[in-house]
């Protein structure tokens, strides 16, 4: 396994979260669920999605919510 050049190190900006467009996309993206990438999905270890790429917001839990009960 190959340890990364930058390991032990602080992150850059760039590797940080931008944790406000995160939220706010979440509440305000509406998917298209003719669009594959906005759909969400589950592997083993969880969903597979972003709420600023639109595939996984709150819109994603209630439909889900919905089919499960």
């Amino acid at each position: 396994m190959n340890v990364h050049p930058r390991a032990g190190q602080l992150p850059i900006l760039s590797d940080l979260a931008n944790i406000p467009r995160l939220v706010s996309a979440y509440f305000t993206e509406i998917p298209d669920p003719s669009v594959r990438e906005q759909r969400v999905s589950f592997g083993t270890s969880g969903h597979r999605g972003s709420s600023v790429h639109g595939s996984f917001n709150e819109r994603h839990i209630l439909a889900i919510t919905q089919a499960i009960c």
